[in-house]
């Protein structure tokens, strides 16, 4: 397993030791834990870019994913499962507004985004409770890795 984590933002303060032992425990929930992983850290301005460049979409988002076993060439390297950009900004706003810590809101976006990696698409017509109780499956599992 390689997961690779970066943080490109200043404004709130994130531990990636702790971030990179979470998705670790997500992958292997899922058993795909020989796979490879990106996440990335940003600010509300940089998600913004990403989301508009991207998606066309010119305002923050939480979490945006980025396959690499999707199009033409997925099937290159199945085990690079491909990028994650997190807004620590709008994590912290939402993990507030949900009454979360924020390393629980930054768990949840980390499942949120590896789903999508797997093929899980809320926006698709019939999938968004199918990839809502795989979230709150996969929450509460990385929650008992945590108590152990």
């Amino acid at each position: 397993m390689k997961i690779l984590a970066t943080n490109k933002q200043t404004v709130i303060d994130i531990d990636l030791p702790r971030i990179k032992h979470s998705s670790g425990n997500i992958l292997k929930i899922l058993e795909i834990e020989d796979s490879e992983l990106s996440l990335t850290f940003v600010d509300n301005a940089g998600i913004t870019d990403i989301n508009k460049q991207y998606l066309g979409r010119n305002y923050p988002t939480n979490v945006i994913a980025f396959s690499m076993n999707e199009g033409k060439f997925g099937d290159v390297n199945p085990d690079i499962l491909g990028d994650i950009v997190i807004s620590t900004e709008t994590a912290l706003r939402d993990a507030k507004a949900g009454d979360l810590p924020l390393e629980d809101e930054i768990d949840y976006l980390m499942i949120h985004g590896i789903l999508h990696l797997l093929g899980y698409d809320h926006e698709l017509p019939g999938e968004a409770e199918e990839m809502k109780e795989k979230e709150k499956e996969t929450f509460f599992a990385l929650k008992k890795y945590h108590i152990e």
